[in-house]
């Protein structure tokens, strides 16, 4: 668990997901879900129950490959980075992860704060040794936190967001742990 002071002067609590955040975090993804078309997922697409995250929860934090980390402001849920490795010996050092902060909470440097928290487990973790995203190709404000993170531009998936009758280009970025 790590404390921070942010730009807006609230105390901002980073930590991994316990079983206990299972329903506020599935309330915290419902929300997230309407407030951006930059994510994989929309308002209500997301169909799991607290008992079904809690098992999620508690699989992530039996694993030396996966992560569930939170972003608090007075206990409340208002940013998320998640990371899945692979499941074979061959794919475990890698996975994709994604990164969440509620839109009122934008701009404060919260994003940085799991990113930062993530890379250091990353390289603690002995295990991990290349971090993947996808980012779509017009979100530049995330391009350049990634980026200030040196993650690195590996290719482009075309039409890979379909939103509104729109296709959007994903950018795939990494960043190798050594």
């Amino acid at each position: 668990m790590e404390s921070y002071k942010l730009k807006s002067g609230q105390t901002l609590i980073i930590r991994e997901a316990v079983k206990s955040d299972a329903a506020e975090y599935i309330e915290y993804l419902d929300k997230i879900g309407s407030q951006s078309d930059f994510l994989t997922f929309g308002k209500g697409e997301l169909s799991i129950t607290a008992s079904q995250e809690e098992s999620n929860i508690e699989d992530i934090n039996n694993s030396n490959n996966k992560i569930l980390i939170l972003a608090l402001i007075d206990e409340k849920i208002v940013g998320g980075l998640n990371f899945a490795g692979g499941e074979r010996r061959r794919t475990k050092h890698t996975g994709e992860m994604g990164i969440t902060v509620l839109k009122e909470y934008w701009a404060l440097g919260i994003g940085s704060k799991l990113l930062e928290y993530f890379i250091n487990w990353s390289k603690n973790s002995e295990v991990i040794r290349k971090i993947n995203l996808r980012v779509r190709s017009d979100n530049y404000r995330a391009i350049n936190l990634y980026e200030k993170f040196n993650f690195v531009k590996q290719g482009v998936s075309t039409r890979d967001f379909y939103i509104d009758k729109q296709f959007y280009n994903a950018i795939s970025m990494g960043l190798e742990i050594d």
